[in-house]
């Protein structure tokens, strides 16, 4: 019987194939009686390019063991964020985490990934194409995916929102009042 079987898993069923970005990796050092002893704590974002994204980080001894670790903690912290097209987000956001500011802003079809450092592995990880993006404060790279992921997590689609407020689509964006004014 195969180990999948076991653990009542569906067989035939295989992950998708994820997006590993590694953004850095820090040595730290604890100060014991005998001198330091040094680790490594690495951070990672992964994503499947079609809008499912998460990050994580881990810590130890050596760097592959760290790095192994964070992707683990990056799978389990996975989220959907919505995508206009795709491609690019719905609308322009702000996010925030500690002195990290991000601004992220949508883009026409053509203009790329406009992003620097850690926000342009999210980026690609969660398959967007077109993007402008502007860190404002820290540069720190935790600081600067959290602020990100904060920002991406308040996108809402305007397929959703109409639906909360119990209306269509082109209401929510005024085309239906226009129309109705121009004729």
């Amino acid at each position: 019987m195969a180990r999948n079987e076991e653990r009542g898993d569906q067989v035939g069923r295989e992950e998708p194939e994820l997006i590993e970005k590694l953004v850095g990796i820090n040595r730290v050092a604890k100060v014991v009686k005998g001198g330091r002893r040094f680790g490594f704590a690495a951070l990672v974002v992964v994503g499947d390019g079609r809008g499912r994204a998460g990050f994580g980080t881990g810590k130890a001894k050596e760097v592959p063991e760290a790095i192994r670790k964070a992707t683990e903690d990056a799978k389990r912290n996975m989220s959907k964020i919505a995508l206009r097209d795709g491609r690019t987000l719905h609308h322009d956001i702000k996010g925030v985490y500690g002195a990290g500011h991000v601004l992220l802003r949508s883009a026409p079809s053509g203009t790329g990934i406009i992003a620097g450092g850690p926000m342009r592995a999210v980026f690609e990880a969660l398959g967007v194409q077109d993007v402008v993006a502007k860190s404002i404060g820290t540069s720190n790279p935790h600081n600067m995916i959290k602020a990100t992921f904060d920002a991406l997590k308040n996108i809402q689609a305007p397929r959703s929102v109409a639906a909360k407020r119990g209306k269509k689509v082109a209401e929510v964006f005024g085309r239906a009042e226009r129309q109705a004014d121009a004729s």
